[in-house]
C-alpha cells in the first residue's frame, strides 16, 4: 500500500449504480465506461481523500463475508488500475 497516501476519486466521473449493486463509472469527457462489481462500488465510495487504502481494507473486512487473505493486494491493484486510467489521484498527508 502507499503508506499514508489517500486515494481520491476524479470528481468529473459519474457513478451510475444499477439495481443489482453493480455500477458503471462514466467519463463524460471521453465517453469511456468502466464496470464495477459491488466490492468495487464499496471501494469507489471511499475514495474521498479521507480514507487510506488501509482504512478501506479494514472497512471491507468488516462489511463483507469471506474476504480473501490477499485482499490487500487486490485492493492495491484495483486502485492502481483506476489511477492509471486517470480515475483516481492521491492526497498525501
Amino acid at each position: 500500500m502507499r503508506g499514508k497516501s489517500k486515494p481520491t476519486a476524479n470528481p468529473d466521473l459519474i457513478l451510475r449504480e444499477e439495481f443489482d449493486d453493480w455500477a458503471i463509472l462514466f467519463d463524460p469527457d471521453t465517453g469511456d465506461g468502466y464496470g464495477l462489481n459491488p466490492v468495487g462500488v464499496f471501494v469507489w465510495k471511499r475514495l474521498d481523500g479521507r480514507h487510506s487504502e488501509k482504512d478501506i481494507l479494514e472497512e471491507l473486512i468488516r462489511a463483507f463475508d469471506d474476504v480473501p487473505e490477499d485482499a490487500e493486494a487486490h485492493l492495491s491493484e484495483f486502485v492502481k488500475d483506476l489511477a492509471g486510467r486517470g480515475y483516481v489521484g492521491y492526497e498525501v498527508e
